[in-house]
C-alpha cells in the first residue's frame, strides 16, 4: 500500500527507549521510598520521576521546532495502574474506568463523566513550564498522557513483559481500549506523536514538570514536581552532511578498508530485526548519508492525521495523505518515492509507542487436507467502521476533466475467534488457493474450509498478496441505493488498529501488524493473513481504489458504504452487521467539487 512521509524531523524514534535504562537508576530510590506499599494497599502507588536532571534536545534549521521530550515517568507500584475506556456507541460518550485488582478480587471505579474525551489518552495530564537563563517564562503548556506510551521496569523483580497494548489509538471510531502501566514499570509522560513541538532558541532552560491537581487528586499522585535542565542544540542537515562529506574524503586514503569494512557491517544490516528491510527500502538520499559519515539521520514523527491510529504499519499509514488527496491513477512518481522512504519506520530496541512492527505469522507448511469442515467453534465477527478522512480532488494534468471522492475505510473483527487465512500457490499458477481455519478453545486447528483466492498486486505502493472479495465500498444515493462501486475488493489483511481491546478474546499484542511481512512476497509459495481479535485493518484515502470517480454524479446527500465480507466467503458470527454508512454531501462543480461531511452521532471527524 502506498504510504506518506512524514514530516518534520526528531531523533526520539531512532534512540533506544531510555526508559529502562532511566529506570534503572532510579529504582533503588522508588523501591525505598515505599518498602511495604505493595502489600499494605489495594491501589497502585503512582508517582511522577525523572530519569534524567538534564536533557539535550535539536531544533532543526531546516524545520525548527523542539519535540519536549524531557525525560519524566509515571510509575506504578503495588499493583498495575489499569483504566477501561469505551463507549457503548457513537451516539454514546467515552467513559473510562479504573481497574483494581487485589488478587483473584477484581474492582471498578467510574471516573468523572467527561474525564477524557477519545481514546488518545488522559488529557491535560502533565503541567510544562519552561524559564530561560534569566528566568522568564518562555513556555507553559499541558499535556495529554498516553499510559501505554514507551516504557519499561523499575525494578528486577517486576513482570519481565508489560500486558498493556503499547500505544493508544487515535482512530476517530475507536470504540473500546485498555490503558495501563504495569506493576513495577515507569511510563514516559511525553505526549509523543501527538506532541507538536515548541519553538525555542538555542540556549539553555530549566523545565518544570508536575502531575495536574485533578489527576493528583483523582489517583493519590502526591505533588512532588520534577526538575529538568534543558539545553536546547541548533543543527542543520546540510551542514552537518558536508562535514561528514569532507571527513570522508579526508579518510579515504588511509581507510579504505576501514570503509569497506564498514559497508560490509552495514549490508548486514537485516540481520537487525524488521530494520534490514526498512534500510534497503530507504530513499538513496539517506544511505548515501549514512555511507558519508554523516550522523544517522533521525526519522521524524508521523503526524496525526486521518489516516488512522498511530501504528505505523508500512503500507496502512498513517502519514499525512497528499493535500489534496490523489487518485491512484495518477501514480505520480512523488509518492511512490515517499513510500519507499516510509517504509523505513518500524521496531527498534525498546520503542513501544506503537510504532512496533510486529512479525508475520506463519502459514501452516502444507494446504489442508482430507473433507472441508467448519465445526462448531467460536469464528470472527467481521464489521465495517464509517468511513473517514474523505476529501475531493480533480485529476490534475495526468487525468484532466475527473473528479474524485475519496476515503479512508477499516474493517475490523470483533470476536470471539481470530480471521485466519492461508494461501497456497500450486507452481506456476498466478492465484493462491485460499483456507480458512478453525480452532478450538485452546487454539487447536478443528477444521477448515476453502474461501476464494489471493492474487499478487505488483503495483508499486502494493506488492504483496491481496486477500479477494474480503470488503467492497460503493457510494449510495440519497435514498441508499448503488450508484458508484469502488474496483477494489482485494485487500492485504494486518492488524493495523486497535478498535476494541475491551470485547471478548482481544488480544492486545497482535503479530501481523505490518504489511511488509505480513503479506508475503512475489515469489511466495504460500502466506498467512490474520485479522485478530479486537484490531481493525485500515486503507487510507490516498490509497489505489480508495476512491470513487464523482464525476458524472449531480450535487446532493450519497452515502459512502463499507461493507464486509460481500461475497459471505468468510464463515463468521454475523452477517447482519457488516456495514457501516456515511453520509456525505457533494457540491461545487467540475474541476472544483466540494464535500461536507456531516457529524456521525458524537464522532465529528471527517
Amino acid at each position: 500500500m502506498m504510504t506518506r512521509s512524514p514530516q518534520g524531523r526528531t531523533s526520539r524514534l531512532t534512540r533506544p527507549s531510555i526508559a529502562v535504562a532511566a529506570a534503572v537508576a532510579v529504582t533503588a530510590g522508588v523501591v525505598a521510598a515505599a518498602p511495604d506499599a505493595r502489600t499494605a494497599e489495594p491501589s497502585p502507588k503512582l508517582s511522577l520521576i525523572a530519569a534524567s536532571t538534564s536533557v539535550t534536545l535539536d531544533s532543526w534549521k531546516e524545520d525548527p521546532g523542539v519535540y519536549l521530550d524531557l525525560g519524566t515517568y509515571l510509575t506504578s507500584e503495588n499493583g498495575a495502574f489499569e483504566l477501561k475506556v469505551t463507549r457503548k456507541s457513537y451516539k454514546d460518550p467515552v467513559l473510562a474506568t479504573q481497574v483494581l485488582r487485589n488478587g483473584k478480587k477484581t474492582t471498578t471505579k467510574a471516573l468523572p463523566a467527561g474525564l477524557v474525551k477519545d481514546f488518545s489518552g488522559l488529557p491535560d495530564f502533565a503541567q510544562i513550564s519552561v524559564t530561560d537563563a534569566a528566568g522568564k517564562t518562555v513556555l507553559k503548556q499541558t499535556e495529554a498522557f498516553c499510559p501505554n506510551n514507551a516504557s519499561g521496569r523499575i525494578r528486577p523483580d517486576a513482570p519481565a513483559n508489560s500486558k498493556y497494548p503499547q500505544s493508544c489509538p487515535v482512530n476517530p471510531f475507536t470504540l473500546g481500549s485498555v490503558w495501563g502501566v504495569e506493576n513495577g514499570w515507569a511510563s514516559n509522560t511525553y505526549a509523543g506523536y501527538y506532541a507538536k513541538p515548541v519553538q525555542l532558541a538555542a540556549g539553555t532552560y530549566t523545565a518544570k514538570i508536575s502531575v495536574t491537581k485533578k489527576y493528583r487528586d483523582l489517583f493519590g499522585i502526591a505533588n512532588k514536581p520534577q526538575t529538568v535542565k534543558v539545553t536546547v542544540r541548533e543543527r542543520s542537515w546540510e551542514e552537518e552532511e558536508q562535514a561528514g562529506d569532507a571527513s570522508a574524503r579526508s579518510a579515504a586514503p588511509r581507510s579504505s578498508q576501514s570503509a569497506k569494512s564498514a559497508a560490509g557491517h552495514q549490508g548486514h544490516g537485516g540481520h537487525e530485526g524488521h530494520e534490514g528491510h526498512q534500510q534497503a527500502a530507504d530513499a538513496p538520499a539517506a544511505s548515501a548519508h549514512a555511507a558519508h559519515g554523516a550522523p544517522a539521520r533521525p526519522e521524524a514523527p508521523a503526524a496525526r492525521t486521518t489516516g488512522a491510529t498511530p501504528t505505523f504499519n508500512v503500507g496502512h499509514g498513517p502519514y499525512p495523505p497528499a493535500p489534496p488527496a490523489l487518485p491512484w491513477a495518477l501514480k505520480k512518481e512523488s509518492l511512490q518515492r515517499q513510500a519507499f522512504s516510509a517504509a523505513k519506520v518500524g521496531d527498534r530496541p525498546g520503542q513501544t509507542d506503537g510504532s512496533r512492527q510486529a512479525p508475520a505469522a506463519e502459514p501452516n507448511a502444507k494446504r489442508p487436507t482430507g473433507k472441508a469442515t467448519v465445526p462448531d467453534v467460536p469464528k470472527p465477527d467481521l464489521r465495517s467502521l464509517p468511513a473517514y478522512g474523505i476529501t475531493v480532488s480533480d485529476g490534475y494534468e495526468d487525468d484532466p476533466g475527473k473528479d474524485y471522492l475519496a476515503f479512508s475505510a477499516n474493517v475490523w473483527n470483533a470476536g470471539p475467534a481470530k480471521l485466519v487465512v492461508d494461501g497456497f500457490r500450486s507452481p506456476g499458477k498466478e492465484l493462491m488457493d485460499a483456507y480458512q481455519y478453525f480452532y478450538d478453545a485452546k487454539g487447536k486447528q478443528v477444521g477448515y474450509t476453502p474461501t476464494g483466492t489471493m492474487e499478487w498486486d505488483p503495483r508499486p505502493g502494493h506488492e504483496h498478496w491481496h486477500f479477494t472479495d474480503f470488503a467492497s465500498y460503493r457510494l449510495l444515493k440519497a435514498d441508499k441505493k448503488e450508484s458508484v462501486r469502488s474496483g477494489k475488493e482485494a485487500f492485504c489483511l494486518a492488524n493495523t488498529d486497535a478498535v476494541d481491546y475491551t470485547v471478548k478474546n482481544a488480544n492486545w499484542h497482535p503479530d501481523n501488524t505490518d504489511l511488509s511481512t505480513a503479506c508475503g512476497q512475489e515469489n511466495s509459495i504460500s502466506v498467512r493473513e490474520v485479522l485478530d481479535v479486537g484490531s481493525g485493518d485500515t486503507y487510507t484515502q490516498d490509497l489505489p481504489g480508495q476512491s470513487f470517480d464523482i464525476t458524472g454524479l449531480p450535487n446532493g446527500t450519497y452515502y459512502i458504504q463499507v461493507l464486509a465480507n460481500p461475497e459471505n466467503r468468510l464463515k463468521e458470527t454475523n452477517h447482519k452487521n457488516n456495514s457501516a454508512l456515511r453520509k456525505v454531501v457533494l457540491g461545487g462543480k467540475k474541476g472544483a467539487r466540494t464535500v461536507k461531511v456531516p457529524a456521525h452521532h458524537l464522532v465529528n471527524a471527517n
